[in-house]
């Protein structure tokens, strides 16, 4: 199953245009993950990956999951959640999650594509991600610290910065891959969606995929990563 595309591209700001064209096409094969269908018992979830575009150009919403929580402490993640029986579907929960996360206003946010569904079965869940454009920002924050322990608009060419990229490597696990942000380890599903749309847009670089990392180095790594203050909260 492909994509769902939800606008004209051709209104969309040239630098975002050939991401959301191309990913109106693809198949969940393109960030790695088994093309089967999920099992039935897979809960529906999603999440917003909102493109926006700052001082430092392009950049993505990314959000670091607090320290205390049982579920996935200390992880970056993006805003999203499993879908709840108000919502209409992905692009709805996606927002409204944002909304209970971050702060976010979502009538500045433009959905633009669904992404393929994608099966997370250490989690358990069946996960839509859902691109957008922030066509009109306004300020994010943690809404509630036990939850969200920081928030961040990480531009893209950080991101693909080659000194910003390694893989991280799980005990019997296959290496993924991740991003060095100054006080956030991008990694796990987050760092391959990530990974596979700055490749299917065209923005990557060519990095060193030898540099393999175990887990506990890499976020030692982006602990240690110079904190230049872009769109931090």
């Amino acid at each position: 199953m492909s994509g769902h595309l939800l606008v004209d591209p051709a209104e969309l700001p040239e630098w975002l245009r050939p991401l959301v064209e191309r990913a109106a096409e693809l198949d969940p094969g393109h960030f790695g993950w088994p093309r089967e269908n999920p099992p039935a018992d897979a809960r529906p979830a999603a999440v917003l990956i909102l493109f926006g575009e700052g001082a430092d150009g392009p950049d993505v919403l990314l959000l670091r999951r607090a320290d205390g929580l049982n579920s996935h402490p200390g992880q970056v993640a993006f805003p999203g959640g499993s879908l709840d029986d108000v919502d209409r579907g992905p692009v709805d929960a996606a927002l409204r999650e944002a909304v209970e996360e971050v702060g976010l206003r979502p009538e500045g946010v433009r959905p633009l594509v669904t992404l393929p569904e994608l099966h997370v079965p250490h989690s358990g869940f069946r996960v839509t991600p859902v691109l957008a454009h922030w066509a009109e920002p306004s300020p994010v924050s943690p809404v509630d610290p036990g939850e969200t322990a920081a928030v961040a608009r990480v531009p893209i060419s950080w991101l693909t910065d080659p000194a910003n990229r390694l893989r991280v490597e799980l005990t019997g696990r296959h290496a993924s891959p991740a991003f060095l942000v100054p006080g956030m380890l991008v990694w796990g599903f987050t760092g391959g969606l990530l990974s596979g749309l700055l490749d299917l847009a065209g923005w990557a670089q060519r990095w060193n995929r030898g540099d393999v990392r175990e887990l506990d180095e890499a976020w030692r790594a982006a602990e240690e990563a110079e904190d230049i203050g872009f769109g931090r909260t």
